[in-house]
């Protein structure tokens, strides 16, 4: 009788009647039956993925599993003796981490709060993982609130997590097999799990920006330093990098805050950040915003522990979108906003794709003469491109591949720059150029004529700033509304890129055109190319590699084409350590 009371009042819902229950929970019932076509009167069993389908979600979920779990058995020790069961699962819904009294493990196997359940509103109905995944928001679904007949005994309260880009990446849910029957018994609950979610996203950011200041932020002086409420990352220029979900309610920001300068926001620069550290009473660390509104701030510094100067400040201007948070590309990026200014020749080295060109069209623009940019793409030039720059205009002459000119060519190329002071020449190669002089493939004189100054891009399997780069190349393909899914991020986050950011374009041009609806996902990537491996004997090209992954080892694995047990053996092997 109580199932045929739970179906008719799904009905009733349907055909918008009143039935008591929250609106997210009638709107969810409704995308049950008209979305995904869900039959109210079947008791399905839980959904549990394979053993290798529940390997791979842990591996792309191994850094979140990490930083999660010290602050989730701490919760579970709140409360297990309450008999809750708390279920950590991926943007897939799947629980990949769990916490549960092993006394009613069969149970819990039984009712899926256990590992590999599967939790998704399309496969599970409504319920605490799956309404949250679909609006983002903390909610409770309270035994008759569940669509599926097999879940109505469960109460389910889930929270999110968020990445430190704003992306919703994980959900964090607290259920309990049976409760008493009033919903706001579980009030509690929705307290505890907002506030974990909470300090698992603060512990995520502290993590991911050793190297970056943190700007913390709370309503209230006494917990400023032991619980925030919301924090930001910023790179030495006072832009936002990084952040916590809380960070744009509390902000008061309504657009993205990614990207976004700090003094835009507040009255606040990024030489202020040293006043906000320990040291001074946190009642005096006060923060006024745009709005007026006021807040408590404390700042951390990167772990470099380098105060912001003007010196090692990213640069703006043009050259500030080449980067995020990066350090090997925020030195180099300071380097080219030194030398822009003058006419010294500069060598640009690095692998095809890893954005010489954009590098140096951002040092022209930098310069600021409003001169034309020439461009020369040396394979294949021949004597007659160089007659042509005879009568150019001054400006800044770009010679893309200049190892790939043949010995005449080099020779005009010398002369032309003997006659053509006026001419600022920015040269780029892939090759090993000193090996090409030594070798006498290149005119040692022409060589030094080009590198007064050498800056080398790194590639995109080594920088720290691949999300960033990633939203960035996102951004021409977002127009309506598209956006690339979690488990897409993770598997472009996992290639070797072999063609670098060139490829990486490519590869999101084909998805989106691919892409049926609003979201990029996996199935809509192209295939990867050819992967190239790290030489086994290569330490310190393995610890860069793992540096700019995290040290994430499955992250790396999937990198170098080997398994995890590989980069485990290598990193033994060579002596490695993660950073503290």
């Amino acid at each position: 009788m109580k199932d045929l009371d739970h179906v008719t009042e799904i009905d009733r819902a349907l055909r918008g009647q009143q039935t008591g229950r929250d609106v997210l929970v009638t709107e969810s019932w409704r995308r049950c039956v008209e979305a995904y076509g869900m039959d109210p009167t079947r008791a399905d069993p839980a959904h549990i993925v394979t053993a290798q389908q529940l390997r791979e979600h842990r591996e792309q979920s191994e850094r979140l599993i990490a930083t999660a779990r010290s602050g989730l058995q701490a919760l579970f020790r709140q409360v297990a003796g309450q008999n809750y069961v708390l279920l950590l699962a991926d943007a897939k819904g799947v629980c990949v981490d769990f916490f549960g009294d092993p006394r009613f493990e069969d149970d819990l196997r039984d009712a899926g709060l256990y590992l590999g359940s599967a939790w998704s509103e399309q496969l599970a109905g409504t319920c605490g993982v799956g309404s949250c995944l679909v609006t983002g928001e903390a909610v409770t679904i309270h035994q008759g609130d569940h669509f599926g007949l097999a879940h109505t005994p469960l109460s389910c309260t889930s929270a999110p997590i968020y990445d430190t880009c704003g992306t919703l990446a994980a959900v964090l849910d607290i259920s309990l097999l049976r409760s008493p029957t009033p919903k706001s018994s579980q009030n509690l609950a929705m307290s505890l799990v907002r506030a974990s979610t909470r300090r698992v996203e603060m512990a995520n950011l502290m993590a991911m920006t050793r190297r970056d200041w943190v700007l913390r932020v709370s309503t209230s002086p006494e917990f400023l330093e032991v619980d925030p409420e919301a924090a930001v990352a910023l790179d030495g220029a006072g832009r936002i990098i990084g952040m916590t979900h809380g960070a744009l309610d509390s902000l008061g920001v309504g657009g993205p805050l990614i990207g976004t300068r700090i003094d835009e926001i507040m009255d606040l620069s990024v030489d202020d950040l040293p006043d906000l550290m320990r040291g001074r009473p946190t009642e005096d660390r006060v923060l006024r915003l745009k709005d007026g509104r006021g807040l408590f701030g404390h700042a951390i510094a990167p772990q470099t522990s380098r105060v912001a100067t003007a010196r090692d400040r990213a640069p703006g201007g043009a050259l500030a979108g080449l980067a995020g948070p990066d350090p090997a590309m925020g030195q180099l990026l300071h380097r080219a906003a030194r030398l822009a200014p003058r006419a010294l020749p500069i060598l640009l080295r690095g692998e095809t794709g890893s954005g010489k060109e954009r590098l140096a069209r951002a040092i022209h623009v930098t310069a600021g003469q409003g001169a034309p940019f020439h461009v020369i793409r040396c394979a294949g030039a021949g004597e007659a491109t160089f007659d042509a720059l005879t009568e150019a205009q001054a400006g800044t002459l770009f010679l893309k591949g200049v190892t790939e000119l043949d010995g005449v060519c080099q020779a005009r190329l010398l002369a032309l720059i003997e006659a053509r002071r006026d001419l600022r020449i920015i040269a780029s190669t892939g090759a090993d150029i000193a090996r090409e002089v030594a070798e006498g493939r290149f005119r040692e004189d022409l060589f030094f004529r080009l590198a007064a100054a050498v800056l080398c891009l790194p590639p995109l399997r080594l920088r720290h700033d691949f999300d960033w780069l990633l939203d960035r190349l996102m951004r021409p393909h977002a127009t309506d509304g598209l956006t690339l899914g979690p488990q897409a991020r993770a598997e472009l986050r996992g290639r070797d890129w072999p063609g670098n950011i060139r490829e990486l374009e490519n590869v999101l041009a084909v998805a989106a055109a691919l892409a049926e609806g609003t979201v990029i996902d996996q199935h809509d990537l192209p295939a990867p190319t050819r992967a190239a491996p790290v030489p086994e004997d290569d330490g310190e090209e393995l610890e860069r590699l793992l540096d700019a992954c995290h040290w994430n080892f499955a992250q790396v694995a999937r990198r170098l084409g080997v398994n995890r047990s590989t980069v485990m053996r290598r990193v033994r092997k060579a002596g490695l350590t993660p950073p503290h």
